[in-house]
């Protein structure tokens, strides 16, 4: 028995939607490891970042829902990560309201130039730019598409518009 809460767990938003902060919450909370898919798609160097190949990738992946307990963060939607939705228990949709995803945005950035946070990619204006433009891009394309794949492949999900709101969950 793990407490109440699901043995996997996806978690989906944008960029700035509060992914990552609701994955190590609930990871130290339950002791559940939790996988950030940025981390299965890329290979962090010092040097930079290389793109795992497709095969690689996917066996990682694999090997992570192949587990007893997991949660997965990560806005993609691509078909690789398909499996991981449908091996999870639970989908949480991060549907933070778009300007406090930009405000986080931009306190992210500020806090990871000035070293005060980790960052596993280099902070670069180049960076900072394309989070601005994967946050309009999402709430246009992938949220409408998002939505539609949890209604139509009817998966357990809930949809939160605030990390913090999933206490409210857990605790029903």
């Amino acid at each position: 028995m793990n407490m109440g809460i699901p043995n996997k767990i996806h978690i989906i938003g944008s960029v700035g939607s509060g992914k990552t902060t609701l994955a190590r919450t609930l990871s130290n909370s339950f002791n559940v490891p939790f996988y950030e898919l940025d981390n299965v798609v890329w290979q962090r160097h010092e040097s930079g970042d290389i793109r795992r190949p497709d095969e690689e990738r996917d066996k990682y992946l694999d090997n992570i829902i192949s587990t007893e307990r997991w949660i997965i963060e990560g806005s993609h939607s691509h078909s690789w990560v398909g499996k991981s939705f449908q091996t999870a228990d639970l989908i949480i949709f991060l549907d933070t309201p778009y300007p406090k995803r930009i405000q986080r945005i931009i306190k992210r950035f500020i806090l990871q130039k000035l070293g005060l946070e980790k960052a596993n990619y280099v902070p670069t204006l180049s960076m900072f730019r394309k989070m601005f433009k994967w946050n309009s891009s999402f709430e246009k394309e992938s949220k409408p598409e998002i939505l539609k794949m949890l209604t139509d492949e009817g998966f357990n999900s809930i949809i939160l518009k605030d990390n913090t709101n999933i206490d409210n969950y857990l605790n029903d």
